[in-house]
């Protein structure tokens, strides 16, 4: 077996064999197939396709290529939540505490934040103190004792998704629907969790732009969860415009505590988050049909136990939260520039990637691994879509400590804003869910 034959027999179209596939995925995590070769194998993939069991083949192999964590110790059946990536996306921070205050056993881990897409890791290390990394014996006994922990990842887990992905992300090879599928699945199986809710994002803010590529991604992530044992839902949600307000690390933990303290937030942020929880509490086994999960899921927003949930969460993690202070002590930004209406009208469009691409150019993400992170930098989105505005109105406020770095901010966010004359039409939050 070597690996010319494998990048030809994929790029004629034809099946791997699993014995393939697990040649392939030990070559990549231990060095011996060079770059070049797995770029090759990547594009053709991307050209080519895979099949079910191709996909199934390659997300177990990859899954299996390191640590796998095991979470037998947690009393419970453990659920985890997984976002595809978007902009202002900061619903782990409110379902986690949410589910575990309803009696729900969550073991997370969570990645950094690259390019215009937000990490949970990000947005919760603004927190002074804050520590993502922990121990397996800490994050399990953390999870025993108040039934949630969001870490950062290992090291060793999914190695030869990490050398793959870097590939695929300088070869153009990055939406490719299986192998999305395959690396998000592979490190949801080796994250030890036995119920998994994904929220797929389609839109300008996404990886997946079109439904279709949406339902295509879900579908192959559930029938592969599904096949190797785990419960497995996915909703698909818009991501046309950022979620919420906040766009920027800080900004998106503060207005996730206070969407969790009032009980009330962005109508977006609230009903997303209500419905990932949901299904989260369903899947691991306390209601057993989702309406009723949905509104013991509102109640319990509306009671408070989710912001105590997440105040206790962050305080065993090391994390300082000062109630005193209106911005909980989180890192305030310098400079707030206003980015105003320059006409009357209705706004057709707020463009995520553009709000996201803004964030990440006041260095609220990373154009690259490595890159330092600012925690208080960012957007808020003051007008969402049908919004009516009169010339003059404040759309948007850019937060940024560089002044330097405000001439190229402002025209980006200002960009991603589109007036027209009539109201839009109105798109769904939830557009699908695939069980």
């Amino acid at each position: 077996m070597n690996t010319q034959d494998i990048i030809q027999k994929k790029r004629d179209g034809k099946a791997m064999s699993a014995e393939e596939i697990g040649f392939l995925v030990r070559g990549i995590s231990d060095g011996r197939i060079p770059d070049y070769q797995i770029a090759a194998w990547a594009m053709a993939v991307y050209f080519r396709g895979m099949t079910e069991q191709e996909t199934s083949d390659l997300t177990l192999a990859m899954a299996y290529s390191g640590e796998v964590m095991d979470l037998s110790a947690i009393a419970g059946k453990k659920v985890d939540k997984h976002s595809t990536g978007g902009v202002g996306d900061k619903t782990t921070l409110v379902v986690i505490p949410l589910a575990a205050a309803m009696g729900v056993p969550v073991a997370k881990m969570s990645g950094r934040g690259l390019g215009h897409t937000g990490g949970t890791i990000d947005k919760l290390e603004s927190i002074p103190g804050f520590q993502a990394e922990r121990s397996h014996a800490q994050f399990v006994a953390q999870v025993n004792s108040i039934k949630a922990a969001v870490v950062s990842q290992t090291g060793n887990l999914v190695p030869a998704d990490k050398r793959l992905y870097a590939i695929r992300d300088v070869t153009a090879t990055v939406d490719s629907i299986p192998l999305i599928a395959s690396s998000i699945m592979s490190k949801k199986i080796a994250a030890g969790a036995e119920g998994i809710v994904l929220d797929v994002k389609v839109g300008s803010g996404a990886f997946m732009k079109h439904i279709d590529e949406a339902r295509q991604l879900a579908r192959e992530m559930v029938q592969i969860g599904k096949g190797v044992g785990r419960e497995v839902v996915a909703v698909i949600s818009d991501m046309s415009q950022p979620l919420g307000y906040a766009v920027g690390n800080a900004l998106e933990v503060d207005e996730a505590l206070r969407l969790l303290h009032s009980g009330h937030g962005p109508a977006d942020l609230e009903e997303l988050s209500v419905e990932l929880t949901a299904r989260l509490v369903m899947l691991a086994g306390r209601y057993s049909n989702v309406e009723t999960a949905r509104q013991q899921t509102r109640k319990c927003l509306a009671g408070g136990a989710g912001y105590d949930k997440l105040t206790e969460m962050v305080a065993a993690q090391g994390g300082r939260l000062d109630e005193k202070d209106p911005h909980y002590g989180l890192p305030q930004a310098a400079f707030q520039v206003p980015v105003r209406a320059d006409r009357d009208g209705y706004v057709g469009v707020v463009d995520a990637f553009q709000v996201g691409r803004t964030a990440m150019l006041l260095g609220a993400g990373r154009e690259r691994i490595g890159d330092t992170i600012d925690p208080a930098v960012g957007v808020m989105v003051h007008k969402k879509k049908g919004d009516w505005v009169q010339e003059g109105d404040v759309m948007a406020v850019i937060y940024a400590n560089r002044q330097q770095l405000l001439p190229t901010a402002l025209k980006c966010l200002a960009d991603s804003y589109r007036l027209v004359n009539m109201p839009p039409a109105a798109q769904s939050l939830i557009i699908d869910t695939v069980l």
